[in-house]
């Protein structure tokens, strides 16, 4: 597992702070409570396919990731003291170098609208992304912008940019997080952005998904890839919502309601914005064949972007059907993932343990 790395800590502030030795991390100061995990702490927890979950028929990509998409990268970063913040940032990043000089087509489709996404009208208006997709907890959407923003400014040739439209996504993570702190800075957004890699993802309680919870488990940061007719299908969850895990079956696991879910889907078929739309559509298959409620507090979001849908001739009509199964197979998949991953976590006085491996396989059964 490559967690660690992908694992925010600030050296600066240790050193200053004289790595905060004999203060309780609860009690820091915002600025100085940080990630406490080492290196190699994280990742104790294995995947989804690792515990021999393989949702539907099609082959996975070499990594069963989003990043099998190529020129896809996603980055963490994790502010994680042990107890009063659970929370980070998690950007998935389109090819190049420059997101606003080189657009992609895109689109959002909305399942149920209780969130803040931040540069919803673009994707609906315009059918393209121009930024990182970048997630985080619900009150830190205006400071990850805020940093996105900073960033893409900053990249050479934008010097006279005077428009920019972010993409932010968010779940409540206030369950485990002291969500009214906003710990994330402008730093943690580069820092995520630095961090992002195409390859191995870290999933699980990183980034985004440090501090949510899914179907009263441990949620977090879950990724799966379906190959399907010589093209990628890659998503990325972060889950953060409830529902009856495995649905009315003998092995369902109970939960409460409420939560969210972000969906981001890459792929590098050559597709429209009206295409990925339908694409994004069928994601939230995934979502219900996995137990999801649907709350009234949810939301409910899932996001598509096409690698190649400026380059050549566009994918529609019945061509696109065999994608359509792909991205419901790879979103399930994505949700397992989150939960075969993440740990047992304890914040604000409470626990959320993770799930056990053989009640999550009964489960997807």
């Amino acid at each position: 597992m490559l967690c660690a790395m992908h694992v925010c800590r600030p050296v600066l502030l240790l050193l200053l702070s004289g790595a905060c030795a004999g203060r309780p991390a609860a009690n820091l100061p915002i600025d100085e409570a940080r990630s406490s995990r080492s290196v190699g702490e994280a990742g104790r927890r294995v995947r989804a396919r690792d515990l021999g979950i393989e949702v539907g028929a099609l082959p996975s990509g070499v990594h069963d990731a989003i990043t099998d998409v190529p020129g896809v990268r996603v980055g963490h970063c994790t502010i994680d003291d042990g107890e009063r913040f659970h929370t980070g940032v998690t950007v998935i990043l389109p090819p190049g170098d420059n997101p606003f000089r080189d657009k992609v087509p895109a689109a959002l489709q909305v399942q149920n609208g209780y969130g803040k996404l931040i540069g919803a009208t673009q994707l609906l208006e315009l059918g393209q992304l121009e930024s990182p997709v970048a997630l985080c907890g619900t009150l830190n959407v205006h400071r990850v912008a805020d940093g996105v923003l900073d960033w893409l400014l900053g990249l050479p040739g934008n010097e006279d940019v005077r428009s920019i439209n972010v993409v932010v996504g968010e779940t409540n993570d206030g369950r485990l997080s002291d969500i009214r702190a906003r710990p994330v800075t402008r730093e943690h957004v580069r820092e995520a952005i630095r961090n992002a890699r195409s390859g191995d993802v870290a999933v699980g309680c990183v980034g985004a998904g440090a501090g949510t919870v899914c179907f009263g488990w441990k949620g977090g940061i879950g990724t799966a890839s379906r190959l399907v007719r010589g093209h990628v299908i890659g998503v990325l969850v972060q889950t953060n919502f409830g529902g009856t895990l495995g649905g009315s079956g003998a092995a369902a696991t109970p939960a409460d309601d409420d939560g969210s879910c972000m969906i981001v889907v890459a792929t590098d078929a050559p597709l429209d914005s009206h295409a990925l739309g339908r694409l994004a559509t069928r994601a939230f298959a995934g979502m219900a064949r996995a137990g999801a409620s649907f709350s009234n507090g949810s939301g409910d979001y899932a996001i598509a972007f096409s690698t190649t849908g400026y380059r050549e001739p566009v994918m529609a009509g019945d061509r696109l059907s065999p994608l359509f199964v792909a991205v419901a197979d790879a979103t399930e998949q994505a949700i397992y993932d989150s939960l075969a991953a993440a740990e047992t976590t304890t914040g604000l006085g409470r626990t959320v343990e993770a799930i056990p491996g053989d009640r999550l396989r009964a489960a997807a059964r």
